[in-house]
């Protein structure tokens, strides 16, 4: 049986809210709701939480779960996770973000599904976009796909463009939750940062430059990240 691990890299200090993770979301810290989901789908032989800050590591250690200081500042949470998992013996690697508390089992079920393609290096997840706005809107990072479902562009502007305004097209989000080969995810931190990605600021489109594409599986809403205090207000609501 292929060994399969949880890695929630977690940042304390987030450039556009510094300290979210440690932000109280109900009875618990965002963290702590990330963690302790991840660890409730029972999908995992261990689940771990990388981070550069004490009070992180501490928060999830003093409450029972298992973190891992990183060394080195990283560049993205890919290259964080990939220096906890250097040493460890392990097959296949989810990397879920420490910003995403309202973590549910069947989507990460349906994701390490993919590793049953021996093609398959590199998993992520997209959502159906329906509004204009959020089809315009940067943040929202879009994905086009083939029709194997493999990653084809990543980008923040719109995606495909509606040149023909009456063709049938989805739109999907992508959402950053990966599952990757342990050897690809190692791969990919010791590749240099690569044109597009650097333009987009979207790591993943490093895979695609490197000519790895990501297999992508459509997910139904899978709850609110927290990038921003209006998030932050948002998941309260949701509690």
């Amino acid at each position: 049986m292929a060994r399969m691990i949880a890695m929630i890299p977690a940042r304390y200090a987030a450039t556009r809210f510094p300290a979210k993770l440690m932000q109280t979301l109900g009875n618990k810290t965002v963290i702590r709701h990330t963690y302790d989901n991840t660890v409730a789908t029972g999908l995992f032989d261990e689940v771990v939480v990388v981070t550069d800050s004490d009070i992180i590591y501490n928060e999830i250690v003093s409450n029972g779960g298992k973190a891992k200081m990183s060394i080195r500042e990283h560049q993205s949470g890919s290259d964080r996770i990939a220096e906890a998992v250097t040493d460890m013996d392990v097959d296949i690697v989810l990397n879920v973000q420490g910003d995403t508390p309202f973590v549910q089992k069947k989507p990460l079920e349906k994701l390490l599904q993919c590793f049953n393609d021996p093609t398959v290096q590199v998993a992520s997840m997209m959502q159906v976009l329906t509004k204009k706005e959020e089809i315009e809107d940067p943040n929202f990072v879009k994905v086009a796909v083939d029709r194997n479902m493999n990653s084809l562009m990543f980008s923040r502007s719109v995606l495909p463009y509606p040149r023909d305004t009456e063709a049938p097209v989805t739109y999907y989000e992508h959402i950053g939750v990966y599952a990757f080969r342990k050897q690809a995810l190692l791969d990919f931190t010791n590749w240099p940062m690569t044109p597009l990605e650097a333009a987009e600021k979207i790591e993943c489109l490093r895979y695609l430059e490197y000519g790895i594409p990501l297999r992508m599986i459509v997910v139904d809403y899978m709850g609110i990240e927290i990038d921003t205090p209006a998030d932050l207000e948002k998941a309260s609501k949701l509690f």
